[in-house]
């Protein structure tokens, strides 16, 4: 099985994780930094959980946010 790239992994993230995470955390306009740094870091260990990348992929990316 083919491995998700960053760049796969960050396009998911943002069309199906962040606009939660607005709604939730951000209906203030305030950007959480520190609930997109958590859901970032559950959403690939929730990855590699899975098989979608490598245990090395979820150690080494950084958090975008």
């Amino acid at each position: 099985m083919r491995k998700m790239t960053k760049k796969e992994a960050l396009r998911d993230f943002r069309e199906n994780i962040l606009p939660h995470l607005r709604e939730v955390y951000e209906s203030d306009g305030r950007v959480d930094v520190i609930a997109r740094r958590l859901a970032w870091n559950d959403y690939t260990d929730s990855l590699h959980a899975d098989g979608l990348i490598t245990l090395h992929q979820c150690e080494t990316w950084t958090n975008p946010w």
